[in-house]
């Protein structure tokens, strides 16, 4: 399958929350693309009728937190055909979530978990991403996790799990820029490596967001870095997100805000700083071959 933007699909948008919706429905803010978790969307007829109208006029990403590609469970087939409808109304640029597993015997857990990267957790989410993607007849884009824990049964990295994982289903990666910071931070490791090691081709999708520094209670002294989505980005992770459009070029940018919901003029702040920030990757870009030739 091949995946592919439209309607300004490789700008910068922000997360459309529910607190925002009728603000947004109202004054038809200038941004170039919004974000929703459908889960918010299913069981309210209202706010998706609202959105309907709003997807006439912004192109809309779909960040899923209900399908749960990495539960040994199986996927429910069920909220699969419920997302389906829903982005056949909404027809959104792309369709995306997390690898993670966040359901047990039919409970839906509010957390995205983690997984072991082995042969056996690959042959799983294979199966379940390849399910996914024939249920909704596009691709599925697969977001990298915020990550505080290792397994030790691993015989793999994260890195090489989603080029395998790419390789095995052809689906897309969303790179979020803020998890691999934090992610690098919590288990000592390069984030400019990590970034450097993702195939390139795959990445449709970049995520921004805040995080929350706490103290790491297995370290005396340490800091764990948790992915609140609370707070402006850190200068860290723009430096970070800089180098990323550098390597996969301008990609959809999606600054996401969950938690502590500011105003809608704070969120939008942080949309034109990452434009100004893409624009500044693209300048150094342009002028490095110029710099190598003299």
């Amino acid at each position: 399958m091949a995946i592919t933007a439209h309607r300004r699909g490789d700008a910068v948008g922000v997360g459309l929350r529910l607190p925002h919706l009728a603000e947004v429905v109202t004054t038809r803010p200038a941004i170039a693309c919004l974000e929703v978790h459908p889960e918010n969307f299913l069981a309210n007829p209202h706010a998706t009728e609202l959105l309907t109208d709003l997807a006439r006029h912004y192109p809309i990403s779909v960040h899923t937190v209900g399908i749960s590609i990495g539960s040994a469970d199986g996927i429910d087939r069920t909220h699969l055909q419920r997302l389906r409808a829903f982005i056949d109304t909404i027809d959104p640029v792309f369709v995306s979530g997390h690898l993670a597993w966040s359901t047990n015997q039919g409970e839906y857990l509010n957390d995205l978990l983690p997984l072991p990267y082995d042969n056996e957790a690959l042959n799983t989410v294979t199966a379940h991403l390849i399910e996914v993607q024939d249920g909704l007849g596009r691709p599925y884009v697969v977001e990298n996790p915020s990550t505080y824990v290792a397994f030790a049964a691993s015989t793999m990295t994260e890195v090489q799990f989603l080029n395998e994982l790419v390789r095995r289903t052809g689906c897309g990666l969303l790179c979020d820029v803020s998890n691999v910071y934090l992610s690098a931070h919590n288990m000592a490791y390069d984030p400019y490596r990590f970034i450097d090691g993702l195939p390139a081709a795959a990445i449709t999708e970049l995520h921004l967001g805040g995080f929350t520094p706490e103290e790491d209670e297995a370290t005396p002294g340490g800091t764990l870095l948790v992915d609140t989505h609370a707070s402006t980005i850190a200068q860290p992770v723009w430096d970070l997100y800089e180098y990323a459009v550098g390597r996969f070029g301008q990609k959809l940018t999606i600054v996401e805000w969950d938690n502590d919901i500011p105003p809608l003029t704070t969120l939008l702040g942080e949309a034109a700083r990452a434009e100004t920030v893409t624009a500044h990757a693209f300048s150094l870009h342009e002028a490095s071959p110029r710099a190598g030739a003299s």
